[in-house]
């Protein structure tokens, strides 16, 4: 039964979409196809993973049957790793046995990686195919919106992708019932993160309500995925591709995906990597002049939450900075930063020392 909804634009012209968050919503999905007027001859490909097809697949593939469309369901492998060439075409072979022409759809149903996978699949698919996020972790808040989607390569993370939008995001917050708590705490990082960027009193309040919000509580939780979506599609809607606003964005991710490309992708779920990160962010503010308020109050919040805030001691610097300077945001010899002002405020620095970004690194590390 659904309840309240919320919704959100992520206001882009003509390729403008919503975002739904609320309970309940799953069920209603081939409904809400309908009303959007998704061609009904057109056959449906729905990607989902082995942990998530268990729990949800048969409902959207009944709702789907229901409002009259044929649907083919691809279940691939749990993790980060799925997120390949091999695994591209392997759906796109999918696609193709599925019958699936230039009006169809391909819905994403899962966490960062499916709606990533499946949104390359849609992106590549015929030169492109109408494509819909149905996410169902907290951390996919943030990876369902705004168009970005990818696979990695084994040097990097997300090097081999394109900006595809969504004709919409459908995020039914029953189905975060069943995160493991690692991945509650993993997916709130990215929550913290659009407050740390943009939202002083966001941050305030996260922190207050951090029991409530590891608690899963409805209520917290549909407000804070709200002001999180609402920060990204404010972001996205001023600058879609990237080119200078949406880099802020990326908070914590230098060192992040550094850290998940050395550990093994899974070794360390995004938001904990990014959640490192951010703190090396934060102590990178202090070398620019600005406040050493602003990492140990950012250390803090992650620590209350249950985040790590310090790199496994077994990862080795100079593997950390090799995988960054594979990055995307190493630019001409320089490595480029969001650093925080203050806590709610960022910088773009692309001057930033290699030589500070090592010393971060290695104090970062267990031990030191």
């Amino acid at each position: 039964m659904a309840g309240e909804v919320r919704e959100l634009k992520v206001d882009l012209g003509e390729r403008s979409y919503p975002i739904y968050i609320g309970t309940g919503l799953l069920d209603g999905i081939g409904e809400r196809f309908l009303e959007r007027r998704f061609p009904v001859k057109s056959p449906i490909m729905l990607v989902t993973d082995e942990s998530v097809a268990d729990l949800y697949a048969d409902r959207l593939e009944a709702s789907f049957a229901a409002a009259g469309y044929k649907v083919t369901t691809a279940v691939v492998p749990s993790g980060e790793a799925t997120k390949s060439l091999e695994m591209l075409d392997e759906l796109i072979g999918v696609a193709l046995q599925g019958g699936l022409d230039r009006k169809s759809t391909v819905v994403a149903l899962g966490g960062g990686v499916i709606g990533d996978l499946a949104g390359f699949v849609a992106a590549t698919y015929m030169r492109g195919v109408r494509f819909v996020q149905v996410p169902t972790t907290i951390l996919a808040h943030d990876s369902s919106v705004g168009g970005k989607v990818a696979v990695n390569h084994s040097l990097a993370k997300n090097i081999i992708g394109a900006f595809y939008q969504p004709e919409f995001v459908l995020y039914d917050l029953d189905t975060l019932a069943s995160l493991p708590i690692r991945e509650v705490r993993a997916g709130l990082s990215e929550v913290i993160k659009h407050g740390l960027i943009w939202n002083a009193d966001f941050v305030k309040w996260c922190d207050d309500n951090a029991d409530r919000l590891l608690g899963l509580d409805p209520e917290a939780l549909g407000y804070a995925l709200y002001e999180g979506c609402k920060v990204k599609a404010t972001v996205v809607s001023q600058d879609e591709r990237e080119n200078d606003l949406r880099a802020i964005l990326n908070l914590g991710h230098t060192i992040g995906h550094a850290l998940e490309a050395v550990a093994g992708y899974g070794e360390l779920v995004h938001g904990e990597a990014i959640a490192i990160g951010m703190v090396g962010s934060a102590r990178l503010a202090a070398r620019f002049g600005y406040s050493p308020d602003i990492a140990e109050t950012t250390e803090a919040i992650f620590r209350k939450f249950g985040l790590p805030v310090r790199i496994p001691h077994e990862i080795n610097t100079d593997e950390v900075m090799s995988a960054m300077l594979h990055d995307k945001k190493f630019q001409e010899g320089q490595m480029v930063f969001v650093v925080p002002t203050a806590i709610g405020t960022v910088e773009i620095r692309n001057d930033v020392p290699v030589s500070w970004v090592r010393e971060i690194v290695d104090g970062l590390r267990e031990g030191k």
